[in-house]
């Protein structure tokens, strides 16, 4: 049974900064947000397969259904019509809490079957969002992968992911654990609307030095590209994140699967009524005249020739700032599984 609790408010003062802002500074910005409730949930499973040929890991953990950070843009939000609640403020009020996700993993661990694969922490929404400051089941999930030398990686656009160094470093020193921050873009004021409870840019550029600076192998995301929003920023945001230590980047242009499309289109129209148009024959241009094309191959990237621009871009921008290496390389081969006492019934998972 799912237990519904009202979160204090997220924004009260914390001993760690994690980029999110103090109650009066998100009162000052307008982007004070509903209250938050948490739905806290045991999970039979918490593993997830990818089956996608777009996306270079085999496995995802995601702790939390639904963030709190707000993005306009998330391709997650239609997930939570599947609760039968709005893909838009439940999406960002009405968070799932899995409570019981380190527990899961350790036994998914333990399977006899089971073999390492590429793992990716928070690849939906993120799992460093405000709620991780009190439920802390995130740090609970990465005490197992530490536990298990299991090697994952972790993409996040939270400061919270700093809290955690004390277990992310010793698993990068083994190569087993790699970080990509999400920038999207270095303009405080539009950071504000298309991410409003997110960490500022800056202090993800931070972020990224903290980690760099305790040798995890660290990355950028520069994920979503919108034409006209962010788009014409994609240089300056690879060269800062490259300056503040991130040693690889990737980025996806602008997808809008399902109730993304309208609510996206809707905050276009209110905050850039001027360029809407122009955005959306832009989108379309690159998805073959539709508004969203979900094929494999293309949807990351577009089709056409604005997208192949993008992707000249992008690629000159990372050979010229050191950010076109391969992927961070893992060690899969330290992989120890878990011994679960009997009283836990793990005779049942064989």
């Amino acid at each position: 049974m799912w237990a519904l609790e009202h979160r204090f408010a997220a924004a009260q003062s914390s001993a760690f900064d994690d980029g999110w802002g103090t109650l009066d500074q998100l009162a000052s910005e307008e982007t004070l947000p509903a209250a938050t409730q948490v739905i806290e949930q045991t999970v039979r499973s918490i593993l997830s397969a990818n089956d996608s040929p777009d996306i270079s890991f085999d496995l995802s953990v995601n702790p939390y259904r639904g963030c709190e950070h707000g993005c306009i843009y998330c391709f997650a939000r239609p997930t939570h019509s599947y609760l039968n609640l709005s893909p838009g403020i439940d999406f960002e009020t009405r968070i799932v809490a899995k409570t019981n996700a380190a527990e899961r993993l350790r036994e998914a661990f333990a399977r006899r079957a089971y073999q390492p694969r590429l793992l990716n922490l928070g690849s939906a929404t993120d799992a460093y969002q405000p709620v991780e400051r009190r439920l802390r089941i995130t740090r609970g999930v990465i005490e197992v992968l530490g536990e298990c030398r299991h090697a994952c990686s972790l993409v996040t656009k939270s400061s919270g992911v700093e809290r955690d160094l004390d277990l992310i470093a010793p698993l990068a020193a083994r190569r087993l654990a790699a970080v990509y921050v999400s920038i999207t873009t270095l303009d405080g004021a539009l950071a504000r609307i298309l991410e409003p409870r997110a960490a500022a840019p800056e202090r993800r550029l931070r972020t990224i030095a903290t980690l760099a600076a305790a040798g995890v192998p660290v990355g950028v995301s520069v994920s979503p590209v919108i034409p006209f929003i962010n788009e014409p920023e994609l240089e300056r945001v690879l060269a800062a994140a490259a300056q503040a230590g991130a040693k690889r980047a990737f980025s996806i242009v602008l997808r809008l699967p399902w109730e993304v499309n309208p609510l996206f289109q809707q905050w276009l129209a209110q905050h850039f009524p001027d360029r809407a148009e122009r955005v959306m024959s832009r989108v379309r241009e690159m998805r073959g005249g539709r508004d969203n094309d979900p094929r494999f191959g293309s949807r990351m990237r577009g089709e056409g020739v604005w997208a192949e621009l993008l992707s000249q871009r992008f690629k000159k921008a990372c050979a010229r700032l050191g950010l076109d290496r391969d992927r961070f390389e893992l060690d899969l081969t330290q992989f120890e599984p878990p011994h679960l006492p009997r009283s836990t019934g793990q005779g049942e998972l064989f």
